[in-house]
């Protein structure tokens, strides 16, 4: 690194996680090149803008630009650190796609010198980061890889996960402690001084395989919790109960805290991470993929329970509150919301209006079902049914006077004061499911 302590760095992938942390790196004094395969997200961060939605985020990305600190391009450079933040998605059969990260180490595995540190910070599968060292390795015979070497590494790899909320991703990127795994200690201790220049929050360091669970077994951790709650939600049901009072009560339990309900689980961490501690030990795995198949199956529960009220009542209108995975976001990715609207619209077409602050337009799955994209106030107006899918702040604001009409289905429980129409009708016309 360079004797001024300020490295350039390089951050492979410029989504949800690249670019955020590309412009903390870049405030805290640090050039950054931002990496991406797609020209559009490059020539809108090069104008000073952001092509994702985030708190702060467009102001500190203008910022960055324009004091020259952050630039973006689809094409690699020489840089002193190297920060991978690439999808690791799952195939049809729940087994991880890596092809993103091994391709990051393709792209920056020519321009490696003497003294670069590598940190993979993609959700991987335990061992990834070893097959990442083991790619450079075969690219770059000309150095000395860690763990692979008897002598002092020419680099040094090292995975450290972001554990960050969206809506707060500047903030926790500062201030969350990060658990920093090396190849080595050796990488582990060149990874902990690069974060120390811009992270608050204690650095931990590990070994890579450790680091790469961690980060697996808290998001999993979370599934499970939240299955339970998702579970409960379906006996209350069943049982004609409100989930939202029997979980009020538990919960003055000094030693319980059941999570909150939903129409399953969404976002590219937790609907996806415990799969890959599946693949790795699928004999020894039967809770973490029960959660998965509660968690997915509530979607199918909402679903069923959506048709049932809409079709109790087929003249009437119907407003599908929200897309995202989570409140107050635009991350539409792997969101039971969006999937529970969008069979919705295949089922009942132009019966069926999506509303949704944070999308400009519908997604493509919307396409030809006649499904219409209206506002908050156009469906409190002309929509008799509202299904809440998303507990965004404009939907929780709605006053009782402007809703106490009608039916409602409040998968997310942000309307206890709301008449208990829908399960009355459920009730009479025993649509439980």
């Amino acid at each position: 690194m360079k004797s001024d302590n300020k490295p350039s760095v390089c951050v492979v992938g410029l989504g949800y996680i690249g670019l955020p942390t590309a412009a903390v790196i870049a405030r805290a004094g640090c050039k950054v090149l931002g990496l991406d395969v797609s020209q559009k997200v490059v020539d809108t961060i090069n104008r000073g803008e952001i092509h994702i939605e985030e708190v702060d985020l467009d102001g500190l990305v203008h910022g960055v630009v324009s004091r020259g600190l952050l630039s973006a391009s689809t094409e690699v450079a020489p840089a002193d650190v190297f920060v991978i933040a690439v999808p690791t998605p799952f195939d049809k059969n729940h087994a991880p796609d890596i092809s993103y990260v091994l391709a990051a180490g393709k792209t920056i595995a020519p321009v490696l010198k003497h003294g670069d540190v590598v940190i993979l910070e993609s959700t991987s599968p335990v061992g990834t980061t070893e097959q990442l060292r083991d790619m450079i390795a075969g690219m770059r015979p000309d150095l000395k890889v860690p763990g692979l070497t008897s002598e002092i590494p020419d680099i040094s790899i090292a995975y450290c996960p972001e554990r960050v909320l969206p809506g707060r991703i500047l903030e926790e990127l500062t201030n969350n402690d990060r658990s920093i795994g090396g190849i080595t200690p050796r990488c582990a201790r060149k990874a902990l001084a690069f974060y120390k220049r811009f992270v608050r929050g204690e650095c931990v360091t590990t070994d890579a395989r450790s680091a790469e669970m961690t980060k697996l077994v808290e998001n999993a951790y979370r599934d499970v919790n939240i299955a339970f709650a998702n579970e409960l939600s379906i006996v209350s049901d069943k049982m004609g109960l409100d989930v939202w009072e029997v979980i009020r009560l538990a919960n003055r339990h000094p030693r319980v805290n059941i999570l909150s309900p939903g129409p399953g689980v969404g976002g590219h961490c937790i609907a996806v991470d415990p799969w890959f501690i599946v693949h790795g030990a699928p004999e020894e795995t039967p809770l973490i993929r029960t959660a998965r198949g509660v968690n997915d199956g509530k979607m199918h529960h909402v679903v069923a329970k959506a048709e049932a009220l809409v079709e109790a009542h087929p003249d009437a209108k119907v407003a599908c509150l929200g897309l995202a995975f989570k409140a107050n976001i635009d991350d539409f990715r792997e969101s039971p919301a969006r999937f529970v609207a969008s069979r919705l619209a295949r089922k009942f077409g132009e019966r069926i209006h999506i509303v949704e602050p944070y999308a400009a337009e519908l997604p493509i799955e919307f396409t030809d079902t006649g499904a219409v994209q209206i506002d908050i106030d156009d469906a409190l107006e002309t929509c008799e049914i509202m299904i809440v899918l998303v507990d965004h702040d404009v939907f929780r604001v709605v006053p009782l006077a402007e809703r106490a009409d009608k039916l409602v289905y409040d998968t997310r429980g942000i309307w206890p004061d709301q008449p208990r129409v829908v399960r009355e009708e459920e009730a009479r016309l025993k649509l439980v499911v």
